[in-house]
């Protein structure tokens, strides 16, 4: 049965089921709760609130989560998959004392707390392949160490998403990267950039992608100097008494409790499988992107190839990958069936908390897409006659706001920067690459601070930490970074000079860094 769904790209209501979800979510920290109310609320309204359609719609849409277009949803089903191997790898990694082992390896080199958070950075830094990657498998190696020195889940989840969404944003060879050189690469073409090299304008734009510069610079700043403040204050106070997350919550997406250990792990044990999980994801990666340039008649190269890339199926092979040796090395260990069994039992049932607020983001994010929510925050950068100075910020706002209340970077992306580019052209075309950069870094930025984020989910289940702890937790310092952006992104509108813009941006981080160090000496 076809449905007429009632869109609302010229009005507010657009923004009504991501508002609520995200509010009651805050509220209530109830994440399943709230995002069912948004989904309600979407479905009415796009059913002018005739409950018996909107009740068929959401069945639709959920339906559509596993099975759509005659056949099945295979992106979803291997992030999955995805998940649930990795929730076994994590488990077994753990039953064949492995990760005890590298824990006490660790303890031996990683001499303190400070330490095991940096040492957590620089592996976010290196892992920069995909965002979902990033924080699920940083999060299963850094985990043991940042436990050790009881650093709260809700730091490491911080780190995690901190290094997932701002590193890829800015590496070419990224699945981020190679998508945003292929948007703009189509946009620069379409508006008479087509002798631009679009790679060397992407490194050209990396240096005014000022979110993701000064979230990982504070990022950095908040492990050296301690910069524990709001919310994220108690719980590193709590993790300084062993209690690294909120136990009255119950156990959080990721946690794998009540598992019998070996003593005979070695720190091989955790390595080789996540290095064969890398290269296995790399591997498929390239591969999947090489056939479809194959595909298409076009010529390999690394970069194309990460374009076409399958980024879920090369995740899940990956996964298969990283599993088999796993296994492999369990039975060469000569540990008990049953302990291997239930080590899967319960390493893929830690996936399922995590797992659930997927399946219900997607489907919200399926309605608001429906809603056109995006579409409208857009319409409102076009809207009045906005002084081109004020352009870059403007666009740094609204797609912030964009990207916060539709929980997709990628989804903003292909909606604010054609939008961002015939606002140059229509202006000053000198100002392209700035305002194509002020998108970019406040979609980020939305997608940071967004509960209903995959990315900010998997950062969660990454850390084991209680979704929304994280967020609130991770919302001050994702402000400061945005208020910082935004002065650089005035000051570049004003002077169009990036020099004066990062020596402006720079010079309040500096400040906001002092302040923070104050703030947080006073409290210990």
């Amino acid at each position: 049965m076809t449905m007429n769904l009632i869109t609302y790209s010229d009005s507010m209501l657009s923004l009504l089921p991501p508002l609520v979800a995200i509010i009651l979510a805050i509220f209530t920290r109830h994440v399943l709760l709230s995002l069912g109310f948004g989904i309600i609320i979407g479905a009415l309204l796009l059913n002018d609130f005739s409950v018996m359609a909107s009740g068929e719609f959401v069945a639709k849409s959920v339906s559509g989560l596993v099975w759509t277009d005659g056949g099945l949803n295979s992106w979803n089903l291997y992030i999955i998959g995805f998940l649930m191997v990795l929730g076994m790898i994590t488990a077994l990694i753990t039953v064949s004392g492995s990760a005890r082992a590298f824990a006490e390896w660790a303890r031996l080199r990683i001499r303190s707390k400070r330490d095991a958070k940096l040492l957590t950075i620089f592996l976010g830094c290196v892992v920069f392949i995909d965002d979902y990657f990033n924080s699920l498998v940083v999060g299963a190696i850094s985990r043991p160490i940042t436990d050790r020195y009881h650093v709260s889940r809700a730091k490491l989840a911080y780190v995690l998403d901190s290094t997932a969404a701002p590193v890829c944003v800015l590496s070419p060879i990224s699945s981020w990267g190679a998508y945003i050189i292929a948007l703009i690469g189509g946009i620069l073409t379409a508006h008479g950039f087509a002798d631009s090299g679009h790679l060397s304008l992407f490194v050209q734009m990396i240096p005014m992608n000022f979110y993701a510069i000064f979230a990982l610079l504070l990022l950095l700043c908040v492990a050296m100097f301690g910069l524990d403040v709001g919310p994220m204050r108690k719980h590193e106070m709590n993790a300084k008494k062993g209690e690294l997350f909120d136990e009255s919550k119950g156990i959080p997406a990721g946690a794998i409790a009540e598992l019998p250990e070996a003593d005979t792990g070695s720190v091989l044990g955790l390595f080789l499988p996540i290095l064969m999980l890398v290269l296995g994801t790399c591997y498929f990666m390239v591969s999947s992107g090489a056939n479809a340039l194959q595909d298409a008649n076009i010529e390999f190269s690394l970069l194309g190839a990460f374009e076409k890339t399958d980024v879920s199926s090369s995740l899940f092979f990956g996964a298969l990958n990283g599993f088999a040796v796993t296994i492999i090395l369990s039975l060469v260990q000569k540990i008990e069936l049953g302990m291997i069994a239930k080590g899967l039992t319960l390493g893929a049932r830690s996936m399922l908390p995590a797992i659930y607020i997927l399946l219900f983001a997607w489907t919200i994010a399926g309605i608001i897409g429906e809603l056109e929510t995006g579409k409208y925050m857009a319409s409102l950068a076009t809207s009045g006659n906005i002084p081109f100075a004020l352009l870059p910020s403007v666009l740094f706002i609204l797609a912030g706001i964009t990207a916060f209340s539709t929980g997709t970077s990628w989804g903003t992306f292909g909606i604010m920067l054609p939008i961002a580019a015939d606002m140059a052209m229509g202006s000053d075309s000198t100002m392209m690459l700035p305002m194509l950069s002020a998108v970019l870094a406040g979609a980020v930025f939305g997608d940071h601070c967004s509960p209903i984020s995959d990315t900010t989910i998997l950062s969660s289940t990454g850390a084991s930490c209680h979704h929304i702890d994280h967020v609130v937790t991770q919302l001050p310092y994702a402000l400061i970074a945005a208020m910082i952006s935004l002065v650089g992104y005035l000051v570049l509108g004003f002077s169009q000079s990036l020099l004066y813009s990062l020596a402006a941006a720079s010079g309040l981080f500096v400040i906001s860094v002092f302040i923070l160090k104050v703030k947080a000496n006073r409290y210990f």
